[in-house]
């Protein structure tokens, strides 16, 4: 360990998050809400203070599959820095699975742009809404 002891702890955390949700099925997790996975930093920049999300839902027995894809596109820096699926419904709509797309600054309107034209290629069937972070 290093002088940083609880910044040690910290990021050991984060990495066996990572390698946990790197391998997860959003439709067989209960544990934790969220599972994410994140883009190469040096290919994707973390958020700004103008951060976005592109959100969409899934019918519970897509989600696993659409999670794959967006999953695979966001660790090849197709897509923002982030994405997550969420592992449980949201009352409201008890068979849907939330799905995330996290975008560094949302006054990038290119950024914006070429990430929506990603989705629709990756995701035709799903509508996908921009809300400020």
């Amino acid at each position: 360990m290093s002088e940083r002891p609880d910044i040690d702890l910290i990021q050991l955390v984060q990495r066996a998050r990572v390698a946990h949700d790197d391998q997860a099925r959003p439709s067989q997790i209960r544990g934790n809400y969220w599972l994410e996975a994140k883009a190469p930093p040096d290919l994707r920049p973390g958020p700004t203070r103008r951060a976005a999300e592109l959100r969409a839902s899934a019918d519970g027995a897509e989600i696993d599959a659409l999670w794959d894809t967006l999953r695979a596109a966001t660790q090849a820096g197709r897509l923002g820095y982030k994405a997550k699926v969420a592992t449980a419904a949201r009352e409201a709509a008890p068979a849907r699975r939330e799905l995330r797309v996290l975008l560094a600054d949302r006054d990038d309107a290119a950024e914006v742009a070429r990430v929506q034209a990603e989705l629709r290629t990756l995701t035709p069937a799903l509508r996908w809404e921009l809300a400020a972070d």
